[in-house]
C-alpha cells in the first residue's frame, strides 16, 4: 500500500475536521507520509476549494493525500429532545449574556446523503478518499473505485472491519479507543467494545486480509515501531499535529493541549452527540449533571455545542470548546509539521536499530 500511496514513511496524519488545512496536509505529504484534509464539516463547494488547494500546496509530483468524509445515519429530529437539551445548557448561555438558539438545525450532512459531494469527488479524483462513521453504498463505491480512487475506513471493531472488508474498501484505519475526536463507530446506540489502539490492531491483521493503520494514542517513533510491529502497515497519528503551526487549531486549544486537561482526555457525547475524546473542561464536566439526560442526535446537538461555545469565547471563556485530543496529548510537540515528521521518522529509525542489535 505504500508504495501505491507513494510513501516513504508509514505515517498518517489523521484528517482532523476543522483543525487538518491543505498547508498541513500537503506539507506532510512532501514529507513523505500521507496528508489528510477532513471535508465531513463542510459542503461540496468547500471541499473543492480545500481538495483543490491541497493538490496545488504538494510539491512533490507523485504527492498523494486524503480526504475524509462523514458517513453518519441521518439524524432524527425530535424537537421535543432538542428543546429540552437547550433549556438545561439555558443558564450557562446565561452566564455569558447570550441566548440558546431557538431552534436546532442538522448543520452537517452525511456523505451518504450528498449527491453534489460525490460528484465532486468523482470529478477532482483525489488519490485517497476514507470514510468515518460507517461506508457508503456500493453504488457510490463503485463509483469511486472506477475513479482509480484508493479507499480506507475507520473501524472500531472485528464486525466493522468485516463489514468494511465485504464493501470492498481497500484499507482499513483500527481506530483504538484511546483516539482524540469522534469515536468512529458505526451506530453509536450499539454496546461499544471501547478496544484500545494494540488489541485492536493486532486483531485485525489477523482476522482481516487488508492492510491496517492504526490509530488512538501513537505520538511518537517509539508508537509508530510499536503499531508496526503489530502487523500495522502504517501509524496515523492525529493530536501529534494538532500544535503545528500550519494547523487550525485556535490559541485557546493549543494552550489547553499544553494545561492539565490534557491528562485527563475523556469521551462524551455532551458536544456533538456522539461519543468524542476531548481534553477535559468545562463542557466535558457537564457529564456529572446529565442524568437521564440524552443529546440530540448528532450532529443537531453539535449545533448547540457550537453556539454555546461561541457565546463563552466572546466573553473571554474558552472551556466550551471541542479541544478533541486522544490520551497521548501530554506528549505533544509544538513543531512545525516538517519537523515534527523529520523527528517522527528519525525516533522510528532509532526504535528499530536498537531492534536489530
Amino acid at each position: 500500500m505504500l508504495n501505491r500511496l507513494n510513501m516513504t514513511l508509514p505515517i498518517v496524519q489523521a484528517p482532523m475536521a476543522g483543525v487538518s488545512t491543505p498547508t498541513l496536509a500537503a506539507t506532510v505529504s512532501d514529507a513523505g507520509g500521507l496528508g489528510s484534509i477532513g471535508v465531513g464539516a463542510t459542503d461540496a463547494s468547500g471541499a473543492r476549494e480545500m481538495i483543490e488547494e491541497t493538490r496545488a500546496r504538494i510539491n512533490r509530483i507523485d504527492g498523494a493525500f486524503n480526504v475524509n468524509l462523514f458517513v453518519h445515519g441521518s439524524a432524527t429530529a425530535d424537537l421535543e429532545r432538542e428543546r429540552a437539551w437547550l433549556e438545561w445548557l439555558a443558564p450557562l448561555f446565561a452566564e455569558f449574556d447570550a441566548e440558546p438558539p431557538k431552534a436546532l438545525r442538522t448543520i452537517y450532512k452525511s456523505f451518504d446523503d450528498d449527491a453534489d459531494m460525490l460528484a465532486t469527488l468523482l470529478a477532482l479524483k483525489p488519490p485517497v478518499v476514507s470514510f468515518h462513521f460507517g461506508v457508503p453504498s456500493a453504488d457510490a463505491l463503485s463509483e469511486l473505485r472506477a475513479r482509480g480512487i484508493y479507499l480506507l475506513a475507520t473501524a472500531t471493531s472485528v464486525e466493522e472491519a468485516r463489514a468494511i472488508e465485504a464493501a470492498g474498501i481497500d484499507g482499513i484505519v483500527a481506530q483504538g479507543i484511546e483516539a482524540g475526536g469522534h469515536r468512529g463507530v458505526f451506530d453509536p446506540a450499539k454496546p461499544d467494545d471501547a478496544l484500545g489502539t494494540l488489541a485492536l490492531t493486532r486483531l485485525l491483521v489477523r482476522e482481516t486480509k487488508l492492510p491496517v493503520i492504526a490509530a488512538g494514542g501513537i505520538m511518537d517513533g517509539a508508537g509508530i515501531a510499536a503499531a508496526l510491529e503489530l502487523g500495522a502497515i502504517a501509524a496515523q497519528l492525529g493530536t501529534a499535529f494538532v500544535g503545528c503551526p500550519e494547523s487550525a487549531a485556535d490559541n485557546a486549544y493549543r494552550t489547553a493541549l499544553n494545561g492539565p486537561g490534557a491528562y485527563h482526555t475523556t469521551l462524551t457525547p455532551l458536544i456533538s452527540g456522539r461519543p468524542a475524546r476531548a481534553i477535559a473542561n468545562r463542557f466535558t464536566a457537564l457529564i456529572g449533571q446529565l442524568a437521564e439526560r440524552l443529546p440530540p442526535d448528532y450532529p443537531i446537538a453539535y449545533d448547540a455545542g457550537k453556539s454555546l461555545h461561541a457565546a463563552a469565547k466572546a466573553r473571554g471563556e474558552h472551556g466550551f470548546g471541542a479541544h478533541w485530543a486522544g490520551q497521548g496529548a501530554p506528549l505533544s510537540r509544538a513543531l512545525p509539521a516538517a519537523a515534527l515528521i523529520e523527528t517522527l521518522a528519525r525516533e522510528l529509525s532509532a526504535v528499530r536499530n536498537r531492534n536489530d542489535r
